[in-house]
């Protein structure tokens, strides 16, 4: 088992309550599994301590990547949240600590 981060890298940010995680794969094959294997269900069960709403997911497949939006994750957001990360910006980094088996293995270069 690995993590989602050896196939994958992140970037999130807030909307106003909620926040957007994009991920993006490090190949072909990996955007294939993410698109077959990243659920919304899967991120939503993942931010559930920090309680998420329903999380929707979007393809995004000229990018090879996923995007997905986690409302009301930031408990009401940048200027009326008393969380630490009250904009989301670490929310993409804690995604690819989650645990995923069956990955693919690929070469990752020197600037992963």
């Amino acid at each position: 088992m690995t993590t989602l981060h050896a196939i994958a890298f992140a970037r999130s940010g807030d909307k106003g309550s909620s926040a957007n995680i994009a991920v993006f794969a490090r190949s072909p094959a990996a955007y294939a599994w993410l698109r077959e294997h990243l659920t919304a269900a899967q991120v939503e069960s993942w931010f559930q301590p920090l309680g998420t709403g329903p999380v929707v997911r979007y393809e995004v497949p000229n990018l090879e990547a996923l995007n997905f939006v986690l409302p009301g994750v930031l408990a009401g957001g940048g200027s009326s949240s008393l969380r630490v990360d009250a904009q989301g910006k670490t929310l993409g980094q804690a995604l690819l600590a989650m645990p995923v088996d069956h990955a693919p293995e690929f070469s990752r270069t020197a600037t992963d």
